[in-house]
This record gives C-alpha cells, sequence and structure tokens, in this order.
C-alpha cells in the first residue's frame, strides 16, 4: 500500500487536533470517518479576505465587509440579559460601531484601544448607523497589514460540533492541518492527460490543495471545476463500462422472424396507425431482439402516448418466434384493464391471454399455472404474484414491467430466474426522468422515448383556482356531468399520519357531498386504508360509469383508464410534486372530448407553488415538467432516484453542471469504445483508480 493510500484511510481522530471524542462527532455528525473524508469535505462558500474596504464607502447594503482600523472607544450598555459590549471603531476616512450581546465579558477584557485590528463581518444598519455584530477582531502583523492575501474556505458544520468548538473556522484549520502533512505528488492523477488538455483541467493534487486553500475566486473556480468534471467523469466512467459488460456478455434469444400473429395484427387490427415515435420505438426494440444478446431497455413516454401498444406488438414478437411473454403491472386494477384492453385486441387471433392476481385462487389459479408451465398461455398479465416460485413458463422470451419505479431492482430480477436464458426485459414508465437523469442513473441502459402524442388526443386545458372560486368549480362539475361525463377529486396524502388523511379525505368528501346530494348523483371514495376489495369495487363502480365523481388520494395516481372522465381536480395543490401533479392530470384526456385539470390552492400560496402551478398551467410536456421538478426540488427528490447510488455527488450539481455531464458522457464513452478494457498506458491513471475504488454496488441496473 502506497504512503497516500495509508495516511488518507486513517482514522479522523488520529489528526492533529481531533481526538477519540471529536473523531466521534465527527462521525455522527458529518460522516467524517478517515482523513481522505476529510480532504473531500469541500468548502460551500469562500470569504474574500483579500480586500480592504473603507468604512467612508461602506452603505450598509454589503453582506461582508473587512476593514483595518483601531478602537477609540468601547463601554457596556443595556441593563441585565440585555448587556452588550459596543465599540466605536475608525479607519482614516470614517467610523462605524462594533457589538457583541454575547461572550462580552470576555470581548471587553480582551481587546484594546488605539491599536491596529484587522475587522470581519456582516454589514447592518442600526438607528441609521453602520453596525459589525460579532465580528471576527485579529491584531494587525505585517503579514495583516495589506488585508489577508487568500479567499478564506467556509465549511457546513452543525449546532452540535459549535458546542464542541468545531465551529466552520475550526473545521478549515483541521483541513490546513491535513493539507500541511500531504504533498502534491501523494494526490495521484486519475484522468487521462489527453481528457486534462482538452478540456483545460487543473491535475488532481492542485485542485485538492487549491479547493481548500484558493489564493484567489479564479483559483478556486478551478479547482471546482476540475472536481466536478472528474465526479462525473468516473460516474460515466462506471455506467458505460456496466453497459459495456452488459452487451458483452449477457447472452439473450434470437427474436429471427416478424410472423403471421404480428403482421395480421398490425394490417387488421391495430385501431389506429402507430405515431412515428411509436414506429421508432418498435425498431429499436426489434433491433436489440436480433444480436444474440438479452435485450434491456427502459421506454420513457408520457402518459397517453401509447407505450402499451408498443409493449403488444413486442409480445406478438416473441409469440411469432415461439416464445411466451409476460406483463407486470403495479396494481391489480392496471393489471385488470392490461388484460381487459389486450384481450379485446386480440379477441380474433390465436392468441391465448390470462390474467394472474393474488385474487385468482383455487382451481382457477392451478390451471393457469398448469397452462403457463404448458406453454399454453402466450401472453400472461399479473401484478407481484408473477414473480411467485410457482409461476413457472415453457419458454418466456419477453418479460415487461409497466411502471418500473414501483417495483424494487430485486423483485424485477427475479423475472430473469423464470428461464434458463434471461428473458428480454422491457421496463415502461409514464413518470418521465429528465434527460439528464436518464443519462446518469439510467446510463447503463438502452433508453427509448416515445415523444409524440397520437393524433386526436386534445390537449388538457389546466387551469388555477382558488378557495374564493370553489362554487364556480362545482358548477363547471356539473355541466360536465350533463353532458354524460364523470369526475375525479382528488386530496394530498399527509404522510404523517394516517388518521389525518382519513380525516382530510372524510371532510373533503362530505363537502363534495354537499355540492352534488344523493340520489341525482353517486359518488365512490377511494383511499389507502381501505380494505382491498372495497377499494376495489369503489374503482370499478367509477369505470362502469355507476358513479359521476371519484374522491380519492393519489392512489389513483396510477392505473385508472376511464375515458369517459373528463374532470380531475386536485385539491390543495401546493402540497403536490410537479410530477405527481403531471401523473394526476394524466388520469383525464384519455377520450375524444375536451378534458380539463383545476388545480385548487388556498387563496395565498409559496413561490415555489406559484412557480409549479404556473409550469403545469403553461404546458402539458411531461420531460418540460420533470425538468423543471428537478430544477425545483433538486435530484435526490426525484422519484426513484434516491435508491440509485449515484446522486451523492459533492460537488457537481446535474441540473447547473447538465453541459459537463454530457461532456463527461462523451469523454467517457469514447475511452471505453477504444479501450474498453482500460490497458492502453494513457489510460492507466484510471484504471488504477477505480481497481483501488470501493465497489459501488448502487448503480442502477434495471434487473
Amino acid at each position: 500500500m502506497s504512503y497516500i493510500a495509508s495516511i488518507l484511510n486513517n482514522p479522523i481522530e488520529y489528526l492533529k487536533g481531533v481526538g477519540p471524542q471529536k473523531g466521534e462527532l465527527l462521525r455522527k455528525e458529518i460522516n467524517l470517518h478517515t482523513f481522505r473524508d476529510l480532504l473531500e469535505y469541500f468548502p460551500f462558500r469562500y470569504i474574500d479576505r483579500t480586500r480592504i474596504d473603507k468604512i467612508r464607502h461602506l452603505s450598509g447594503m454589503e453582506e461582508f465587509v473587512q476593514i483595518r482600523g483601531r478602537i477609540v472607544h468601547m463601554e457596556v450598555v443595556g441593563e441585565k440579559r440585555a448587556k452588550r459590549l459596543v465599540a466605536t471603531f475608525q479607519d482614516e476616512t470614517s467610523r462605524l460601531e462594533l457589538v457583541w450581546f454575547q461572550g462580552w465579558q470576555w470581548m471587553e477584557k480582551s481587546l484594546r484601544e488605539n491599536v491596529q485590528y484587522l475587522v470581519y463581518g456582516r454589514m447592518s444598519q442600526f438607528n441609521g448607523k453602520l453596525q459589525i455584530s460579532h465580528p471576527d477582531m485579529e491584531l494587525v502583523t505585517e503579514e495583516t497589514a495589506e488585508g489577508k492575501q487568500t479567499l478564506e474556505p467556509v465549511y457546513y458544520t452543525t449546532e452540535k460540533l459549535k458546542t464542541r468548538g468545531l465551529t466552520a473556522k475550526a473545521i478549515g484549520k483541521l483541513s490546513r492541518n491535513l493539507l500541511e502533512q500531504l504533498s502534491l505528488a501523494e494526490i495521484r492523477e486519475n484522468i487521462p492527460a489527453q481528457v486534462l488538455q482538452q478540456y483545460r483541467l487543473m491535475p488532481r493534487s492542485q485542485a485538492y490543495f487549491k479547493i481548500h486553500l484558493p489564493a484567489s475566486e479564479e483559483e478556486a473556480k478551478q479547482a471546482q471545476r476540475r472536481l466536478k468534471f472528474e465526479e462525473l467523469f468516473i460516474a460515466q466512467i462506471r455506467i458505460c463500462r456496466i453497459k459495456l459488460r452488459r452487451h458483452k456478455n449477457s447472452q439473450g434469444y434470437v427474436f429471427n422472424a416478424v410472423g403471421d400473429v404480428f403482421n395480421t395484427f398490425y394490417n387488421d387490427h391495430l385501431p389506429f396507425p402507430l405515431t412515428g415515435a411509436q414506429k421508432r420505438v418498435l425498431k429499436e426494440i426489434r433491433k436489440d431482439t436480433t444480436t444474440g444478446r438479452q435485450m434491456n431497455r427502459l421506454v420513457q413516454g408520457d402518459v397517453g402516448s401509447g407505450k402499451t401498444m408498443v409493449a403488444l406488438l413486442s409480445l406478438l414478437i416473441a409469440i411469432d418466434n415461439g416464445f411466451q411473454g409476460c406483463l407486470m403491472a403495479p396494481t391489480e386494477i392496471l393489471a385488470q384493464q392490461h388484460f381487459k384492453g389486450i384481450s379485446e385486441l386480440l379477441k380474433d387471433l390465436p392468441v391465448n391471454v390470462a390474467l394472474l392476481t393474488g385474487n385468482v385462487k383455487g382451481k382457477a389459479r392451478k390451471e393457469i399455472l398448469a397452462a403457463a408451465a404448458a406453454g399454453d398461455i402466450h401472453i400472461l398479465i399479473g401484478t407481484h404474484a408473477l414473480l411467485e416460485k410457482e409461476v413457472v413458463f415453457q419458454r418466456l422470451g419477453m418479460a415487461i414491467v409497466d411502471e418500473q419505479h414501483r417495483f424494487g431492482v430485486a423483485q424485477r430480477a427475479r423475472l430473469w430466474e423464470k428461464s434458463d436464458t434471461p428473458p428480454h426485459i422491457l421496463v415502461m414508465t409514464a413518470t418521465p426522468i429528465p434527460r439528464t437523469l436518464a443519462m446518469t442513473v439510467y446510463g447503463d441502459l438502452d433508453v427509448s422515448v416515445i415523444d409524440e402524442m397520437p393524433p386526436g388526443r386534445k390537449p388538457i386545458t389546466t387551469v388555477h383556482r382558488t378557495e374564493y372560486q370553489r362554487p364556480q368549480v362545482m358548477g363547471f362539475i356539473k355541466e360536465e356531468i350533463r353532458k354524460g361525463r364523470q369526475a375525479y377529486i382528488v386530496y394530498p396524502l399527509i404522510e404523517e399520519s394516517a388518521s389525518l388523511d382519513f380525516e382530510n379525505l372524510t371532510k373533503g368528501y362530505e363537502e363534495v357531498k354537499a355540492f352534488f346530494p344523493e340520489p341525482k348523483y353517486w359518488i365512490s371514495m377511494v383511499h389507502g386504508k381501505q380494505p382491498q376489495d372495497k377499494k376495489e369495487a369503489n374503482m370499478h363502480r367509477f369505470v362502469t360509469g355507476d358513479t359521476q365523481i371519484m374522491v380519492a388520494t393519489t392512489v389513483i395516481e396510477v392505473g385508472v383508464n376511464v375515458p369517459n372522465a373528463s374532470v380531475m381536480v386536485i385539491e390543495s395543490t401546493e402540497r403536490f410534486g410537479l410530477s405527481q401533479l403531471h401523473q394526476l392530470r394524466g388520469r383525464v384526456g384519455r377520450g375524444a372530448e375536451q378534458s380539463y385539470c383545476i388545480l385548487m390552492t388556498g387563496n395565498k400560496i409559496g413561490k415555489d407553488s406559484q412557480e409549479r402551478v404556473k409550469v403545469m398551467v403553461q404546458t402539458n410536456d411531461g420531460f418540460v415538467i420533470s425538468e423543471k421538478d428537478m430544477e425545483l426540488r433538486g435530484p435526490g427528490d426525484i422519484e426513484g432516484t434516491r435508491q440509485s447510488g449515484l446522486l451523492d455527488l459533492k460537488l457537481a450539481d446535474i441540473v447547473q453542471d447538465r453541459a459537463m455531464l454530457a461532456a463527461a458522457r462523451e469523454v467517457a464513452e469514447k475511452i471505453l469504445t477504444d479501450d474498453p478494457d482500460l490497458a492502453l498506458p494513457e489510460n492507466q491513471p484510471l484504471h488504477d483508480f477505480l481497481a483501488t475504488q470501493r465497489s459501488k454496488s448502487a448503480w442502477s441496473k434495471i434487473s
């Protein structure tokens, strides 16, 4: 083991100034276990200590200032607990006040009048006077006569750390202690020289020193740029290697033919012409299934873009090649809808479609299991029940997972065990993933996007209404019901409290009933705490048109397809994320009639909520919405990304640094295309670095 490896792996308590007790605290509070963790604990901003301001030129609007001068007067003012120390400080141009509310007794003893101090602090104004509260005070020396010739790094700390003396400044001192033990040569390079040159990146060793101890703003910026690029580049190298290994090693069935079943359905039974986007994705799937490698493809498509038709046509290709297919959905009602829709479409073709859910029991279940094992069922549609060991296929060639983010990686992997050679995997999501995030989180997959809506679909009209306008909103719903339409009214989940959820929904239900009294109107109520059979029954009543209004929590976000529903009212819109609002809106607009989404909020809402409402009103494009959602909430909050393990970036931000991410992706792909094993001499630093890293088990793989 090299010297640098041994010193950076030292436990944090062995560093000068730490010790066992502080070491334990640093571990618990900010996850610093080793010297390396401290080296990679970067400042979040810098204080400019290179400039000395003149008091006369200060307006009071500055955030932080540094002045040089002397205290001409000090006095303690106020009574009892309100006592404070006030010092009059002046330079050659003017004077201002320095104030201490805490620790003033110690400051009064420590400070001296008529000696030169360098003062740094946050500016404010009080009673028309310029003031700095609790400033940093330092006696002027030869070194500091012209100010400190550095930017001072500021580190995150916590209240608990501060009480033990581990302030931001103290953590900075620990970083300096560590850097004093290291030399530039001891921090090894991990990016090939030609990449450093191409992107004008500073060497890795310099970057670590200069990010902690920059001499100028430009130095800090260049150090950050280098280390951000490194984070993104190493991430992309790892992802691309996974993809290359999968393409190289994963055997898959070869689908040579497009035969009678596919052609008969396509020519005689297709209910509508495919869009250009659907045809493009189908060609990509077709190409994947002829290579002899297992397909592992993610299909993204907005609500209503026709993903299910692409899935069905893919299943028919499998059938034409002598294989079975399965389609797994996250909820019973969605599985039933897939079964009903696909059975109807294939009724005139020699294709046997079956449904297997938790509610299929006894003799019916045994018959389905036997038929699947014998190969008599061509397409088996179901829920998690498909993953059970007793479900055996004679020859499973295509496995489709709908709403993939609802299933864990381990669950999806169990589909592989249903066949000696892994079946082709097609996963679908109607939760649009921002392009930058897809490149990062799902970069090891082949990603297809259906970015075109079928012709004849009318864009959903989205409007914002407040509590004042509730009577008009209810009147509008009555108009739509008169035309024979149906409406959803959705309430947010209060995650901390199931009882509050129920109370919130029940109150809403009673309010809706006041506007829509029975027997003139009938209302279904659905929520997560209902017994499954009751929930299914209430949903079924709405699906069949027995009820005109469904009052629900977000359990209907995915899986209810009622083309006759034309109104979606979302209550307390300010409590939903953008992507969820878009998913809910997608429950309407499924028929030929004009549909509406009404965003209800309180009369006053915050800035972020206003922004979300504005985006929803302006666009129906799920990809635009997902990008905006990531900007507003940050990538770590986007559904499904927490498990990826990839968003643990210390410096880079995949929203702000998307151009850098694209560049890192491009150069990573080029390096691995030319040198998949990183065996060339110029790639040796990268090869060695990856070999010494802890294994990253969480890189996202769909199966």
